[in-house]
């Protein structure tokens, strides 16, 4: 990547012209052909840029000055005219890994997985990520005690009731696991269930809903259709808070 601190004017002409005048800047140039035009404000987003593919000429001009010109394949071209640069320097990256993101889905699964009872009393996990003819369950727990009571950090509701203790749930429970479960969360475990319930090694499965965020609508539909809804507290699930605090 090269990054140079100068004062320049920018001149960008395409499907519209933009003109920046001379002023003090930061312009990288990266490895993959872009480049980009910064000011000391504005967040992160550059001024004007040029993304690749793109080809990068540089030339010195009447008065001393130098121009950078980058055109892209459809024509656009950023002109960048160099009054006079306080930096310019050069450094190799390397391969990046990429954005590694905590909490998403995964984690979420991943610690569910190890801890199945915090969903309810009596859960073992069966299986992660349990196939189905339309897409993998992403968990199928079994009912080991006699009581399941899986509570709602919002606000309780019916499906909330534990099971009777001289009714034993037999069967199985498919959780699926969301960041931010939607309406379509709610369709997508729905049809989990239906098809899981055809297994007469199975059945009776029910549903549980475990998101971190759970949006009206889909609790609503969720409950309507015996769906238990379960709010997932990511850091609690970590061990990072106090284990007095039960997650549910």
């Amino acid at each position: 990547m090269r990054v140079v601190i100068a004062r320049c004017q920018v001149d960008y002409a395409g499907k519209l012209t933009a003109h920046l005048p001379m002023a003090t800047r930061m312009i990288m140039v990266k490895a993959d052909g872009s480049v980009l035009v910064h000011s000391d404000g504005g967040s992160y987003k550059p001024l004007n840029w040029m993304a690749p593919p793109c080809t990068f000429t540089e030339s010195m001009q009447p008065g001393g000055y130098v121009e950078w010109l980058v055109e892209s394949r459809g024509g656009d071209t950023l002109r960048v005219l160099l009054e006079e640069v306080q930096s310019d320097s050069t450094y190799e990256l390397g391969d990046d890994p990429g954005l590694q993101k905590d909490g998403v889905e995964k984690h979420l699964q991943q610690l569910l997985a190890e801890h199945p009872a915090t969903l309810g009393d009596g859960l073992t996990l069966v299986q992660r990520e349990y196939p189905t003819a339309i897409g993998p369950v992403d968990l199928l727990c079994r009912v080991t005690r006699a009581a399941v009571i899986v509570v709602d950090l919002d606000e309780p509701s019916a499906a909330d009731d534990p099971i009777p203790a001289g009714e034993p749930p037999a069967g199985h429970v498919a959780v699926e696991i969301k960041r931010k479960a939607t309406i379509d969360a709610v369709e997508q475990l729905t049809r989990y269930l239906d098809l899981l319930n055809r297994d007469p090694l199975l059945t009776p499965v029910r549903g549980v809903l475990a998101a971190q965020s759970i949006v009206p609508q889909a609790r609503t539909l969720a409950e309507d259709r015996g769906i238990v809804c379960a709010l997932v507290d990511y850091d609690e699930l970590r061990g990072l808070a106090s284990v007095e605090d039960r997650l549910f």
